[in-house]
């Protein structure tokens, strides 16, 4: 999701089409496996072939020749370069000095990317009616009467990967505890929506003083989770991008969302674009 707003704000910008590149799907050996998911919602698709990449991004990743040329190529003003390889973890602001066709290769995880067309991505990430069709209207009445709170664990591949485990990490019981007495602190009668790949977890080791539903059942998909999430007035999020949506995509202009100060275990990413100004961390 970020990289297409990211790309979508470059295509909007210079007047051109946004192509996605989905060909990295088809190998994904050593990682968390990962599925295209776009297509629930409202977006502009179209895609890549592979007859259709410029030599340069084969060639930049492939070898230590190529990383070498790319390190150089890098060294280009941003208005030559063709292929744009995001350079570190915060606002890259120099995509933007591009005037034609690019390539970017990247995270881009920030909002000051795609802050300028809010409204077009807003738009675009809704759910199309043969999926909203399908939703759960009582849960859907639910979060809508009550002073509804959203609350997602991610553990799952964070607990089970050694290395996700080192670069990310979960955030603490203490952090959600702490999280919800800053909300009560506002709401009056907080209820609370309970999210998580690992629910029987969250039962057994935390701890509501205020009515909670836990979500999480299995049976619900997870764009449906992230459209639940989105819906609640309010939101307590993990170091993970998919609450971060949820949250962001929350439409209640008084919303109060909460996140981990500490995002990464892994201390090399500098996360001061990741965060909005006005979410606040603990």
């Amino acid at each position: 999701m970020f990289q297409y707003t990211a790309g979508r704000s470059l295509a909007e910008k210079n007047k051109t089409d946004l192509s996605l590149d989905i060909l990295g799907y088809k190998n994904q050996a050593g990682i968390t496996p990962r599925q295209y998911a776009l297509n629930i919602f409202n977006v502009k698709e179209n895609f890549l072939e592979e007859k259709d990449l410029n030599f340069l991004v084969k060639f930049f990743n492939e070898g230590k020749l190529g990383k070498l040329c790319l390190k150089i190529y890098s060294l280009l003003p941003t208005k030559y370069r063709y292929y744009i390889k995001e350079p570190y973890f915060n606002f890259y602001s120099q995509i933007f000095n591009t005037s034609k066709n690019v390539y970017l290769d990247g995270y881009w995880q920030s909002e000051k990317y795609f802050f300028s067309i809010e409204n077009i991505i807003r738009q675009e990430f809704t759910l199309k009616d043969e999926y909203s069709k399908k939703l759960d209207k009582n849960l859907v009445d639910l979060i809508a009467q009550v002073d509804s709170v959203s609350l997602h664990i991610r553990r799952s591949d964070y607990i089970t990967s050694k290395a996700a485990n080192q670069t990310h990490g979960t955030c603490s019981i203490q952090y959600y505890e702490k999280a919800m007495e800053k909300i009560a602190l506002t709401v009056f009668n907080p209820h609370f929506f309970v999210f998580s790949d690992d629910i029987e977890w969250v039962k057994n080791n935390l701890k509501f003083n205020y009515p909670v539903n836990h979500v999480s059942n299995g049976v619900y998909k997870d764009y449906e989770e992230l459209f639940f999430m989105s819906k609640c007035k309010h939101n307590i999020i993990a170091n993970s991008s998919f609450s971060w949506w949820g949250a962001w995509l929350n439409k209640n202009k008084n919303k109060i969302v909460i996140a981990p100060v500490n995002w990464f275990n892994d201390k090399k990413f500098n996360t001061r674009d990741l965060i909005p100004e006005t979410w606040i961390k603990i």
